[in-house]
């Protein structure tokens, strides 16, 4: 699977020092263009980015849209498909398509598809009008 294969490449970017966990993503665009992130830490660990967020926030640096984006399949070493943290679901539900597929995944083969409501039922989301009027 090209997801997977993109992913991986992504991977092999990753900044792992402390922890030596590596994780990539690939966001795949209408295109046929993926943009890729991986996870870079920092001494200081809550400086530290994930493959998700990074690979997001790349996509819409580049200039590239929401309704740019068909998927994002994200991959680690762990023992199950890898389950993006809190941050990243948050980020993901905000800055991908409702019918995105979300591919997690893991370096055995096994996968999981999810979409950001999937991912995060009860998420965040700002209203239109501010709450003290």
């Amino acid at each position: 699977m090209k997801n997977i294969q993109e992913a991986l490449m992504a991977r092999e970017r990753a900044y792992t020092p402390y922890s030596h966990f590596k994780v990539g993503a690939a966001i795949l665009l209408k295109d046929g263009t993926f943009i890729h992130g991986a996870n870079i830490e920092n001494a200081s660990y809550s400086l530290t980015s994930c493959a998700e967020r990074n690979a997001l926030y790349s996509l819409y640096s580049q200039g590239y849209k929401k309704e740019d984006i068909v998927s994002i399949t994200v991959i680690a070493n762990d023992h199950g498909p890898v389950s993006p943290c809190g941050a990243c679901r948050q980020v993901m539900h905000e800055l991908l398509p409702k019918d995105a597929k979300i591919i997690l995944a893991n370096t055995k083969g096994e996968t999981l598809e999810t979409t950001p409501d999937g991912l995060l039922p009860y998420a965040f989301v700002l209203d239109e009008k501010p709450h003290d009027e």
